[in-house]
């Protein structure tokens, strides 16, 4: 491109260098960006022309131009190749085509500085909603999972180690909790995106009089930026973003882990269909849960571009350097990967089957119930250390005999201590152990329907 054709060439006398051009321009990423650009430039054109700056019948002219410049941008009418610097630049020698000078009036006022800051805006935005929307489809995924397997005893686990029985029902509703904080943090950042920054020009403001509190209403803005510098050099709104969904990332992770061990024939707790699996070119009985690994997978690209753009951001001496050209594609990468994730998960949630049997089964062996046996002997007087190392001895006692502790006889648990009666039995059932725990936040049955209608209710408010 000659250099009379950039929108900067007025100072330039030499022609840019072709391979610092291709380095230079944005536009095969930022084209994304169109429908924010001619949103923000529609307002920018009403503002404009109440302010008298433009005549209301030149804003008119540029109004009409820029909604059928947009309506052939969905049509697919324009290339988004080599020939135009960035969007911004591509939509504005695009009016000019259509209106003549007119359209040269637009700019007046604004910066590309403050044109980008308000695009990612909008852009973040409308993404952070739609992230928060995806995330309540997993959510009730989760909790109709809950709801459907309510009687379901399984083992929970530290370490990876058969620990205690719990419902499965409090295991799936663990990722509900997550989910939630999830959706807590994109609303509450929702508020630091939803700043203005047009009007705040290259760094230092405009010397027009502009209604900035207007451009912020038409474009549903709570309140407009304080500061021009702060303004045009701001990214932390997208590495808010990209924060959040890291963090929304790791619990899609976590889950994804966990559906791929059960469903390996060591564990076998979870069938997935067929539909969200694939098999093997080589091995005829494969069954692979690519969909959850992927899922699993994908999450270091997120942390990946968060680490980019810290690390792109820390050295920057205000206001606007290049450098923040390089804030684009981790965030439109970032939001396909996390929406991608979160459609996938909420379809391998509703498609997953459960082996209730394969889960009691694992629950009865390990002495998972060891915890409930000491809780049984405090209750007969013992200290609970006391009742920890006696509980320990019977375990080990059991394990060297082959034997689960409900398999003991009265008389091997009394050769450990006289408190022990008949009714050490019931403290050994995987049932009344899960039902003991009806404590707020605990596993037992009662509060764990508690939990789902609480859970129905923050879903449908």
């Amino acid at each position: 491109m000659k250099i009379s054709e950039k929108t900067w060439g007025g100072r330039f006398r030499e022609t840019m260098d072709e391979v610092v051009d291709r380095f230079n321009a944005s536009l095969r990423f930022d084209h994304r960006l169109y429908a924010q650009d001619i949103e923000g430039s529609l307002a920018h054109c009403r503002m404009l022309a109440e302010q008298g700056i433009i005549s209301r019948e030149e804003g008119t002219v540029i109004a009409e131009a820029l909604r059928e410049i947009k309506r052939e941008m969905e049509r697919g009418d324009y290339k988004f190749d080599k020939g135009h610097e960035d969007i911004h630049t591509l939509v504005e020698k695009a009016l000019i085509e259509k209106v003549g000078a007119v359209g040269e009036k637009l700019h007046t006022g604004r910066s590309r500085n403050d044109q980008v800051a308000l695009d990612i805006r909008l852009f973040v935005r409308e993404a952070a909603q739609r992230v928060v929307f995806l995330i309540k489809e997993v959510q009730e995924a989760l909790v109709m999972l809950a709801e459907k397997h309510l009687d379901v005893i399984a083992p929970g686990y530290t370490h990876l180690q058969r620990a205690q029985p719990i419902l499965l029902s409090h295991h799936l509703l663990a990722y509900y909790e997550m989910m939630k904080r999830d959706r807590e943090r994109f609303l509450e950042s929702l508020k630091r995106v939803n700043i203005m920054p047009l009007g705040s020009a290259a760094l230092a403001g405009s010397t027009f009089p502009l209604d900035r509190e207007m451009v912020a209403r038409e474009l549903g803005f709570d309140a407009i930026s304080k500061n021009s510098m702060d303004a045009v050099s701001d990214r932390d709104f997208v590495l808010e973003f990209l924060f959040d969904s890291a963090v929304l990332m790791m619990h899609l992770s976590r889950l994804g882990e966990e559906i791929v061990i059960w469903a390996s024939k060591e564990f076998d707790f979870v069938i997935l269909p067929d539909a969200l699996c694939t098999g093997s070119s080589i091995m005829p009985q494969k069954k692979n849960p690519d969909a959850p690994e992927l899922v699993r997978g994908k999450t270091g690209r997120v942390y990946g571009h968060l680490v980019a753009l810290l690390t792109t951001m820390k050295g920057l001496p205000l206001t606007y350097n290049k450098d923040l050209q390089e804030d684009k594609e981790p965030l439109f990468d970032t939001v396909d990967t996390v929406e991608q994730c979160l459609m996938v998960m909420a379809k391998i949630l509703r498609g997953t089957a459960f082996n209730g049997e394969r889960m009691r089964k694992a629950v009865e062996e390990g002495y998972l119930v060891a915890t409930d046996l000491a809780d049984y002997l405090v209750r007969k007087g013992m200290t609970f250390r006391k009742a920890h190392e006696t509980a320990g001895k019977m375990v080990l006692y059991a394990m060297e005999r082959g034997k689960e502790l409900a398999h003991l006889t009265l008389d091997e648990m009394k050769s450990f201590t006289r408190k022990i009666g008949e009714d050490v039995y019931s403290w050994l059932d995987p049932s009344f152990c899960v039902g003991r725990r009806n404590i707020p936040g605990g596993t037992g049955p009662d509060m764990v329907r508690k939990s789902i209608e609480k859970a129905r209710e923050e879903l449908s408010s």
